[in-house]
């Protein structure tokens, strides 16, 4: 079973990248913020909510996309320890979509110190139902996974088989297919989690 949730482009990449932002520490710790834009411009072309995106979301520009997150930067500004916690992103990222009349969406954390096999299911859950995922990966025991430490992404398709569960992680204007039980099990106490988009 496979399931892929439409995205945008902005210009020729695939989503947004922290990686346009010229501001120093938006290039470094900004993919909170990077991550709460492509859900925002999600939310507007393919959730209907409206008053998010304050350019045209029809043709996504890099030089509007990154004034639209230096407009994200304050609510989930890069900081000395990054965006580390789930509660940090639903508090900042809240507080935005509240400011702009988006009162009627929830976000729930979801723990890295779930299972797998729950986490698989509700991944699929959250795509079948229309949601883009958040995802929080702190260190990583893999070397192959490099990309994704300390790092928010989101997830916008899973691809199931009898030998292997894989989510479409997208991230830096890209986008790829991942293990998702070597991306979940990280080796290490310290983990992040997943944020779960819903409405009222």
């Amino acid at each position: 079973m496979k399931k892929e949730l439409p995205h945008f482009n902005v210009e020729e990449a695939y989503g947004g990248s922290q990686r346009w932002c010229v501001d120093h520490w938006m290039w470094l710790g900004g993919c909170a913020a990077v991550t709460a834009c492509d859900s925002s411009l999600y939310f507007t072309l393919h959730k209907g909510i409206g008053g998010l995106y304050p350019y045209d979301a029809q043709a996504i520009s890099k030089a509007d996309y990154v004034r639209f997150a230096d407009v994200m930067r304050p609510y989930l500004r890069p900081r000395r320890k990054g965006v580390n916690r789930l509660p940090i992103y639903i508090e900042g990222f809240r507080r935005f979509l509240r400011e702009r009349g988006a009162r009627n969406l929830l976000m729930t954390p979801w723990p890295g110190r779930r299972s797998f096999r729950e986490t698989r299911e509700i991944v699929k859950a959250q795509i079948e139902n229309g949601w883009p995922v958040p995802c929080l990966t702190l260190r990583h025991r893999r070397a192959a996974l490099r990309l994704y430490v300390w790092h928010w992404f989101l997830l916008n398709g899973y691809e199931e088989t009898a030998a292997s569960f894989k989510v479409k992680a997208v991230t830096f204007g890209e986008w790829r297919w991942v293990d998702f039980r070597e991306l979940w099990d990280t080796g290490y106490a310290q983990r992040g989690g997943l944020i779960l988009y819903d409405t009222l």
